[in-house]
């Protein structure tokens, strides 16, 4: 298996009604790279973002089957990481990487 870079692994941050609700738990949501693991991941945001991770939870989700305008296309699935800093630590997702 190649070996997943250090700014590859973390795809972009996913901001959404139930991502910036998690933000006040100190939650920040991330897209991945379908190969990374949770220490990859782990040691990748606190390289990037200079803060303490204290846990990483990944959702794999699944493609899915739409049909527009009756043709059947495919919406790919994706794996996405919860990130759970220390208290008091955020990430400012605005500035980016």
């Amino acid at each position: 298996m190649k070996k997943i870079n250090t700014t590859d692994s973390i795809r972009q941050p996913i901001i959404t009604e139930k991502a910036t609700i998690l933000s006040e738990q100190n939650k920040t949501v991330f897209k991945v790279h379908s190969g990374a693991n949770k220490h990859s991941i782990k040691k990748n945001i606190e390289k990037l973002f200079k803060v303490t991770v204290l846990k990483v939870n990944i959702i794999n989700t699944k493609t899915k089957k739409k049909i527009k305008q009756g043709k059947i296309s495919t919406k790919p699935g994706y794996k996405k990481a919860i990130i759970t800093l220390k208290k008091g630590q955020s990430i400012d997702l605005t500035t980016g990487i």
